[in-house]
């Protein structure tokens, strides 16, 4: 019969750190809750130390010697840690760039419908990159792809900056949208809530 594994108290193996009697070494230099230096005390000593001002003596510097270690709430400090970290990754969100390609004669539904696209990326604050492709003689008429790409912009300008202004390479003409700043911003308010080319409802 397998043994059950619930009563396995071993701590995440992610989590290194080592603390209170995970710290087996005879001497640490310890440091209090408010930062001052306690100095070189016998691992046992901090331990007592730790118990009776109801914290934990968590090891922070483990390859000094002898190693640093501080009085600290020990649950306390991971939470603010994870909330750090998690404030961290929010500002250095991964910003994705999504392609749309349109053709200068394209239809009125298919623009339509592109348009779409790029509103729906937008909102998911991902930065599009439109590109128009030309093909034979229309090559001979880069306007049209200006045009086209300015008036795709002026649809969907509530939602994005240009940033990247139309650069022709070779037979393809490219502009780089990016969302508002404050686009998350405006969502929460409502006041982006409804598409700027929505149509009205029955009347």
């Amino acid at each position: 019969m397998p043994v059950p594994r619930r009563f396995d108290r071993r701590p995440p193996e992610r989590d290194t750190t080592r603390v209170n009697e995970r710290i087996r070494v005879p001497q640490v230099r310890l440091i209090d809750q408010g930062g001052e230096q306690i100095g070189v005390v016998a691992t046992d000593e901090a331990l007592k130390l730790a118990r009776e001002r109801d914290l934990d003596l968590v090891e922070v510097a483990p390859d000094a010697r002898p190693p640093v270690t501080r009085l600290l709430d020990y649950s306390k400090h991971r939470y603010e840690q994870e909330q750090k970290a998690k404030a961290a990754r929010k500002h250095q969100q991964q910003v994705n760039v999504r392609e749309i390609k349109l053709r200068p004669k394209i239809a009125t539904h298919d623009y339509e419908t592109k348009k779409g696209h790029v509103e729906r990326f937008l909102r998911k604050h991902d930065k599009v990159k439109v590109t128009i492709m030309f093909r034979g003689r229309e090559q001979a008429h880069p306007e049209r792809g200006r045009d086209l790409l300015q008036r795709l912009f002026e649809d969907v300008s509530e939602l994005a900056v240009v940033e990247q202004q139309p650069l022709q390479e070779g037979r393809n003409m490219s502009m780089m949208l990016a969302p508002h700043r404050d686009l998350a911003q405006r969502e929460g308010s409502g006041e982006a809530a409804e598409s700027p080319n929505g149509a009205a409802g029955p009347g």
